[in-house]
């Protein structure tokens, strides 16, 4: 699929429920109320058609997608669908230690485990759980598996997990996971942080494990920029959306768990795929993604002195 912008877009990110078992404070620090969740049939009916306009790889993300209890069936039955190259996931990791191996056996390609501290008391502040050990045991659950990458995201907010920027990246140097540093971006709860931009992390990892080296290896579908450092098993990696915007290189889409197909994470509208699907053939339900996708906008307003208003919809409500 095309843009009017002559993006070629390949990647969704699919959410798969807006429920989530944690409360972080800069996502979701209270459970909205549900708008429900796709079932499985409509879920992959719609993944088929995005996958017959050109779409080759498919994130599954939530809310929390492993609350979601046929999530090894809807792995492997995006893995086994024509055209789909790539099934990955982002989770917080309390319950990946117990699925992980079925997730492999699933054809799961990658894994990225959200968590933003080491120390247990910030994690309590931040998720209003002590769930630290079942997130790092996850992230181990996941390693042992063998699914083939690993990966961590760290969101740096100023004042809150500043001293966990170089315990986190130290899990790249001991292990073949690779650690991204994200952008706080200026959504729902989100507004209340202060970010650290990505040149400050840089800076304050490189004073304490050296020059980074920017690294061409493949190692994923978005915008994460990778960096190499001697004696590291894995990579580091910085999602700049704020500060080196991204936009113009966009090949995303977003599909929200009650079926609202976003062309931008900013674009407050969507199409709303579920309202006619059980009346729409198939052609029907192409022209109207294939319309809604050539308008995708040219990029994210965040930094825009216009941008105001809350968007009616918060992270876990989007799928990130």
């Amino acid at each position: 699929m095309l843009d009017r912008h002559g993006r070629r877009l390949d990647y969704a990110r699919v959410s798969i429920t807006d429920r989530c078992n944690l409360r972080c404070a800069y996502c979701m620090p209270k459970q909205p109320p549900s708008r429900g969740a796709l079932s499985s049939a409509d879920l992959l009916r719609i993944c088929l058609v995005l996958a017959r306009l050109g779409i080759k790889k498919i994130k599954l993300t939530g809310g929390e997608p492993l609350v979601r209890e046929d999530l090894p069936a809807l792995v492997a039955a995006l893995k086994a669908m024509p055209g789909i190259e790539e099934v990955s996931l982002t989770t917080n990791g309390l319950l990946l230690a117990g699925l992980a191996k079925e997730l492999a056996r699933s054809g799961l390609d990658s894994v990225t485990v959200s968590l933003d501290t080491l120390n247990p008391d910030t994690y309590r502040a931040l998720t209003v759980s002590d769930g630290l050990g079942e997130a790092l045991s996850g992230l181990e659950g996941a390693l042992q598996a063998g699914i083939g990458r690993v990966k961590l995201n760290c969101v740096p907010m100023v004042g809150v997990n500043e001293s966990d920027l170089v315990p986190l990246a130290a899990i790249a140097r001991d292990q073949k996971v690779h650690v991204r540093f994200i952008e706080l971006m200026p959504i729902g709860p989100g507004r209340g942080f202060q970010r650290l931009s990505t040149d400050t992390v840089k800076k304050r990892l490189q004073a304490v494990y050296g020059e980074m080296t920017p690294s061409t290896e493949p190692l994923g579908n978005g915008p994460a920029v990778y960096y190499s450092l001697p004696g590291f098993a894995g990579k580091l990696g910085f999602i700049s959306a704020m500060s080196a915007c991204f936009c113009a290189s966009c090949t995303r889409i977003r599909l929200t768990a009650d079926g609202l197909l976003k062309t931008c994470l900013h674009l407050d509208e969507g199409l709303d795929l579920a309202k006619n699907l059980h009346t729409q053939s198939d052609e029907q339900l192409s022209k109207e993604i294939m319309d809604a996708v050539w308008k995708k906008p040219t990029g994210h307003a965040f930094r825009s002195d216009a941008n105001t208003e809350d968007m009616a919809r918060i992270m876990s409500q989007i799928g990130g």
